[in-house]
């Protein structure tokens, strides 16, 4: 399960830069909105948490919280930053996807998007476990 969790975060990587480069070039080129494009950042985040979180409650986590975890920074990562951070950009991009799809403005829609995938995409390198995700292990 953890070398599906690895593998769709490579996948949702490519997929929120695909979103933005295009987002962004339609945004620049004064282009339609493209919700198929923004879509696709969105879909694969979803799958992404949904795995993340079958994974987390079958790791049995939450149980493992407590002092220590905090005095840890290896366990925090892994058992409190990563999944809040993780939460937290996938509700950007939710948020960005959910603005742009009731806007009538192609400019504004376009902008909406690029400014909640950039965020999220950040938030999300900033918490991946680099050191300890199963790809690089």
């Amino acid at each position: 399960m953890l070398h599906l969790h690895s593998t769709i975060a490579i996948v949702l990587l490519l997929a929120l830069v695909i979103s933005i480069v295009i987002t962004l070039m339609n945004y620049l080129g004064n282009k339609p909105y493209n919700r198929k494009i923004a879509l696709l950042g969105f879909i694969v985040s979803h799958i992404q948490l949904l795995v993340g979180l079958i994974l987390y409650f079958y790791l049995k986590y939450p149980s493992m919280i407590s002092g220590a975890v905090m005095k840890d920074p290896t366990l925090r990562l892994k058992i409190i930053e990563h999944p809040l951070t993780m939460i937290i950009a996938i509700v950007l991009i939710t948020i960005g996807y959910s603005k742009a799809k009731k806007m009538e403005n192609s400019r504004k829609a376009n902008q909406t998007v690029v400014i909640f995938y950039i965020i999220g995409l950040i938030l999300m390198l900033a918490r991946i476990p680099w050191g300890t995700w199963s790809l690089f292990a």
